[in-house]
């Protein structure tokens, strides 16, 4: 791994990780003189939050927008209608959803629709350069990204909670974040090292940590599962070696599902990074809520994932993802934890053994307190170092038990080959 990996980005480079490797080569000053042009722009158009970009595309000497304010938005998810002035043309919330997914990047005929919709003409910027040529239009795209909301149907998100914070002091509080923020900087870095690409990003909640990979696809999800196994152990691992609280007892859960996506105004400027909210998040919140001390949780879930190789969408659910993560967790092989490198690692998901040699998954129910059901798994990761203590993250089977007596527990059935029965 090249040492300029490891730079720190600029605002630009943060922006620009979400994007493919650029197809025209630019000098990097041309790049970020023109970017910084087309940001004052949009900007402008911004008005310090009042109002979102829902779409864009490009001409010889410009681009065109379409320009709301935010509030439409709202009343548009809230109402799950929104008329136009014109007889018969009708948006729903889904017809929403279609908008707010994926690239901001369209075609003329689909902004003339858009506009149409929410009543409006879209907004004309001439600029100096020419789109496509003199910028990239991923580039743009992520750049107007900053000044929209998104929708993502298919991310997986990792949680990270501190067990027992609220009962810390001030001072030991802000210390265990510190600790866990290292953690997951760490882990981070060790990827990098071994060849796997991670585009982080991550949330506070307070008492932890939202996760997640800007790269949805299958292998992105596959990569911050793993992730998430290296933020464990590095913690673990300083657990081991510190004595007091300066370290956090961490309860982790891991889920895919949608949410939104969107950065906040921070003084007079949009956030460099940005922030999720939605379905994933709501259940994970709740999950975490009934995992036990040290239980790392891994949700049910059937969802649409990008095959980066076929460029196809898979349909894929919680075993499905499970046997590919333990297909690439050898990828983890070689990584250095606390200086010891490692031999072999492996993750699954706990159930029972059965006399005839056939085995079990439990799959858990859970009831929040609006009683709403969700069904849940419980996870296990055992690496073992070339010359140190193996390091066991997770709670086994057999320590369940309280965990039982608050859910309903249905047992997968496998037969010796692994087919589910």
């Amino acid at each position: 791994m090249k040492e300029s990996t490891f730079k720190r980005r600029s605002w630009l480079d943060q922006c620009r990780v979400d994007t493919e490797a650029p197809k025209i080569k630019l000098p990097e000053h041309v790049v970020r003189i023109n970017s910084g042009m087309l940001d004052d722009k949009l900007y402008d158009l911004w008005h310090l939050g009042r109002d979102i970009i829902l779409a864009w595309t490009p001409d010889k000497t410009g681009i065109e927008l379409v320009v709301v304010p935010h509030y439409l938005i709202a009343e548009v998810v809230t109402s799950h209608h929104m008329e136009d002035a014109m007889e018969g043309h009708r948006l729903d919330e889904r017809g929403m959803e279609l908008i707010l997914t994926g690239s901001k990047l369209v075609s003329q005929e689909r902004i003339q629709e858009i506009s149409t919709l929410f009543d409006t003409t879209p907004v004309r910027i001439k600029l100096p350069f020419i789109p496509g040529k003199e910028l990239e239009l991923p580039t743009i795209d992520a750049l107007i990204k900053r000044y929209s909301i998104s929708l993502v149907e298919d991310r997986a998100v990792a949680l990270l909670d501190s067990v027992g914070f609220s009962m810390l002091s001030p001072f030991e509080q802000v210390t265990q974040l510190n600790s866990l923020a290292y953690s997951v900087n760490s882990a981070y870095s060790k990827l990098l090292s071994n060849d796997i690409d991670i585009k982080f990003a991550r949330t506070t909640t307070g008492d932890g940590f939202y996760i997640w990979n800007r790269d949805s696809s299958i292998q992105g999800n596959l990569n911050l599962y793993h992730f998430l196994h290296l933020v464990l152990a590095d913690n673990a691992i300083a657990r081991s070696k510190s004595s007091g609280r300066a370290v956090p007892y961490l309860r982790a859960c891991f889920h895919v599902g949608s949410h939104y996506e969107f950065y906040q105004a921070e003084g007079l400027s949009p956030t460099a990074f940005s922030y999720i909210v939605g379905d994933v998040t709501i259940v994970l919140a709740r999950m975490i809520d009934q995992a036990l001390d040290g239980q790392v949780l891994f949700g049910q879930f059937m969802a649409p994932m990008i095959n980066v190789q076929s460029k196809e969408t898979e349909y894929m659910d919680s075993l499905d993802f499970i046997k590919r993560a333990q297909s690439t967790i050898e990828n983890l092989h070689g990584v250095e934890l606390a200086g010891d490198e490692v031999e072999s690692i492996r993750c699954y998901l706990t159930g029972p053994c059965n006399q005839d040699g056939s085995y079990g998954i439990s799959k858990f129910c859970l009831r929040d307190k609006h009683g709403q059901k969700h069904e849940v798994f419980n996870a296990k990761i055992n690496i073992h170092r070339r010359n140190a203590r193996p390091v066991f993250l997770g709670l086994q089977h057999n320590e369940l038990e309280c965990f039982r007596r608050k859910t309903d527990e249905e047992i997968i059935h496998f037969s010796a080959t692994g087919t589910k029965l």
